[in-house]
């Protein structure tokens, strides 16, 4: 297959969808066209300007750091057609209007370069009928790419080819969407709101009914369907909030005109208040009004009965809270017999949700695989219907659904296809996931691109060798394994809870690079979940502090310091391989590192100030190093100023919202890699450790660096002063961030004279240590364990 090179992507439609996708396209650095209607006012390119203004302000961020919108070119159709040409995929991401879009397609047509490829990022029109305008020469480039929103953030990308869709077209669009984007693929079929919308928005469609049948109020409804459930925490209202009322309806009716033939179709109908909110304006989170509605500082709901809103925050029954944390089959067993109401709401929405995934499965998807991932990464849950059916025991709960289904209590009475009772134990298996439409086991696409992912997310029955298992072990603690995948390149896997940091984590740290120096080629540290690292594990140390006080920590302290030390000076190469939050230690040790390579959605910095600490493991020591080698490369005789950003961001507890920004703190250097795919994280890093290794790499020599000294301490407090009488920080935070300054400036001493590593760190573990004698910090400490949240005082 010829590698699909995408130089420069055109994005048609600067609305919601259209900028957020230009802008996750930029955030990978791939340049793009963003084109729109001329403005009928003003610059011709104005409705583009705007909308990039508008992505500046969006929460959570659509762009991993602002600058970077400036790889965005504004565009539009009536001046810029030609610069279609320059660009090897096109993007149609317009509104949901099928007249609108065909217009469009005749418009652009004779400006799309011959090799683009050209993709609609509709959410469910019909990609065959789109592409029946477009000249013969295209119709083989031409499928869907249907985007979840918001597109940084959500996983998830449907491909959805025509009749006359080369398949190496297809072949080429998933590699660059998984490697490029990050994306997982699902390829659907072309019909009716594709494959996750499809179960999807019946599956919210079914809950409001079982909700509206149990009289349960949306509040108690999203407690039951959210964390609980193994979904998205935002449960099933706040979520339609987030997608917005008017989308989430425009795709009921998408099948409300398709679906006719549907024996689900009576269930398709438009809530009544879903079209009360829609007629009020109540769109959702766009609107400030929903389902829920905030105001001031209180969350209501509204209440469908009353017409209006009322509080909200009501929660599910401790019974049900019981049954929930049960085992699959028992859990399923006891909602189905309880005579709770909510405990009978929840077996009815997976009854309705199982009825539903198998009696489409042959017309939707190619197998049960893309209809669970599709629910996994398009609407946050951990497991996909079909996934919690085999895992709840198959045969009994397909008699339990066709019990249902014969005594008229399910959706419909379309019965389960004759496949779910052959004697299957499930559909996920290691040969591969069930095809009704082809009635066999198919496996997973065996692109180039999936080579690359070492331990891809599986389904439950899927097999295959589990990371936490996986490679000859080397080394193994309570803390952590230290093991090879390939004989060549050891890896230091954190097993802990967060992967926080303890006595076990620094003895393996050493045992990884004894090992590596050894017999290796050089040492990865990655784990295959998330986090990365939480950074210390401070429960761990209060037996230590409550039978010694800060004596008892302080050698505790050191010896991690001097691990990273260690790690450091590592005479061969190591490369952190970073993944989701690495905080506090768990930043440390990504510095200490030779090179990082993080996944886009990392999430870096020195958060010790929030437990009214500092950073104990050297993170100070390393600003104070970076701050000299910056100044050493520019000539710049003063520090100050090359300190300031990082000093700000270890006092604040600045934490990076992405890596991208995460470099920009200075927590990844220039030479370190961002990856899009999480699940290419360790085979990329490994590649980094042999290519390092091949070209001959060195461990940094150990010299003296000079420190900004007294004068820039005295700066930097007197800001403080005026931040603490402002209000903006309180008394302890001013103290902490005095003695963040008192390490990162060398302490009392002149500016420029030099200093050692261990000279800082001592710095570092003396402060770190009088601050767990403080009564400030251990009230700050207890609360964070205690609740999980930081405490201001």
């Amino acid at each position: 297959m010829n590698r699909f090179n995408v130089r420069k992507v055109a994005v048609l439609g600067a609305g919601v969808m259209g900028a957020q996708i230009a802008a996750h396209l930029v955030n990978v650095k791939v340049p793009v066209v963003l084109f729109d209607l001329p403005a009928k006012e003003g610059p011709k390119n104005g409705i583009v300007l705007k909308a990039l203004d508008g992505l500046k302000k969006l929460k959570p961020s659509p762009i991993g750091v602002a600058d970077d919108l400036g790889l965005i070119q504004p565009a539009n159709y009536e001046e810029h057609l030609g610069l279609l040409a320059g660009c090897d995929l096109v993007i149609e991401a317009i509104a949901e209007r099928m007249d609108w879009k065909l217009d469009l397609y005749t418009k652009i047509a004779p400006h799309v370069a011959p090799h683009a490829i050209v993709a609609s990022n509709t959410s469910g029109l019909s990609i065959t009928k789109l592409s029946e305008v477009l000249p013969e020469s295209l119709k083989p480039q031409f499928c869907g790419i249907h985007f979840f929103n918001p597109p940084r953030y959500m996983q998830l990308v449907e491909l959805i080819p025509t009749p006359t869709t080369r398949p190496d077209v297809l072949d080429q669009l998933e590699a660059f969407a998984t490697r490029t984007l990050g994306k997982g693929i699902v390829r659907a079929k072309d019909t009716p709101n594709f494959v996750a919308n499809r179960v999807g928005i019946a599956g919210m469609l079914a809950t409001i009914a079982e909700a509206e049948k149990a009289g349960l109020s949306y509040d108690v409804v999203d407690d039951l369907t959210g964390k609980k459930l193994g979904r998205a925490s935002s449960g099933t209202f706040r979520t339609a909030d987030v997608v917005g009322i008017d989308t989430m309806a425009h795709v009921m009716k998408t099948m409300q005109d398709n679906l006719q033939a549907d024996p689900f179709y009576a269930s398709y109908a438009t809530p009544a208040a879903v079209q009360t909110l829609i007629a009020a304006g109540a769109l959702g989170q766009k609107s400030k009004a929903g389902f829920y509605k905030k105001v001031g500082k209180d969350v209501l709901r509204f209440d469908a009965a009353k017409g209006d809103y009322v509080p909200a925050g009501a929660k599910a029954d401790a019974l049900v809270d019981r049954i929930l944390k049960k085992p699959a089959a028992e859990r399923l067993k006891l909602l189905r017999e309880s005579t709770n109401p909510q405990a009978q709401f929840l077996w009815a929405i997976f009854r309705n949700s199982f009825h539903y995934v198998a009696v489409h499965l042959a017309e939707i998807a190619d197998s049960a695989r893309e209809v669970d991932l599709a629910m996994r990464w398009g609407f946050g849950m951990k497991q996909g219907p079909f996934e919690l059916w085999q895992a709840a025991g198959w045969a009994q709960v397909a008699e339990w659904v066709k019990a249902d289904i014969d005594a008229g209590k399910a959706l419909c009475n379309a019965p389960l296809p004759a496949w779910v009772f052959d004697g299957r134990t499930g559909v996920h298996t290691p040969e591969g996931s069930w095809s009704a439409a082809q009635g066999k086991y198919i496996p997973r696409a065996a692109l180039p691109v999936y080579q690359r992912q070492l331990f891809p997310e599986k389904l439950l029955g899927e097999g295959g060798v589990d990371a936490a298992t996986a490679g000859t072990e080397l080394f193994k603690n309570d803390e952590c394994r230290v093991w090879t995948l390939d004989g060549q390149v050891a890896i230091l896997t954190l097993t802990g809870k967060m992967h926080t940091i303890g006595p076990g984590t620094v003895e393996g740290l050493y045992k990884a690079l004894e090992l590596a120096e050894g017999q290796y080629d050089g040492l990865v540290i990655w784990s295959p979940d998330e986090p990365f690292s939480a950074g210390a594990n401070l429960e761990a140390m209060l037996p230590t502090f409550m039978k010694m006080g800060a004596k008892g920590i302080a050698p505790e302290v050191k010896k991690l310091q001097d691990a990273l030390l260690r790690l450091r000076y590592a005479s061969v190469p190591t490369v952190a391989a970073v993944r989701g939050l690495a905080l506090g230690g768990g930043c440390e040790i990504a510095v200490a590192a030779a090179r990082r390579v993080a996944h886009m959605e990392s999430y870096v910095g020195l958060v010790e100030v929030g437990v009214g600490l500092i950073p104990g493991g050297g993170g100070l020591t390393y600003i104070a190093r970076r701050a000299a080698e910056k100044a050493a490369l520019t000539g710049a005789a003063d520090l100050l100023p090359g300190l300031k950003d990082a000093f700000q961001a270890a006092a604040m507890a600045t934490v990076g919202t992405s890596a991208i920004e995460s470099r920009k703190l200075g927590y990844l250097l220039g030479d370190d890699v961002i990856v899009a795919h999480r699940d290419e994280l360790l085979f990329i890093a490994i590649e980094q450790v042999k290519s390092m290794a091949a070209s001959n790499w060195r461990a940094p020599l150990k010299t003296l660096f000079p420190v900004a000294g007294r004068n820039a301490k005295a700066t930097i407090a007197a800001q403080l002063v005026g931040m603490r009488d402002g209000g903006f920080i309180s008394a302890h935070d001013y103290h902490i961030a005095g003695l963040i300054a008192d390490v990162v400036t060398g302490g009392d001493v002149d500016a420029g004279t030099l200093v050692s590593e261990e000279y800082l760190m001592a710095l570092e573990r003396k402060h770190f240590c009088s601050l767990l004698e403080n009564p400030k910090t251990q009230e700050r400490i207890m609360g964070l364990l205690q609740t999980g949240k930081p405490v201001r005082n």
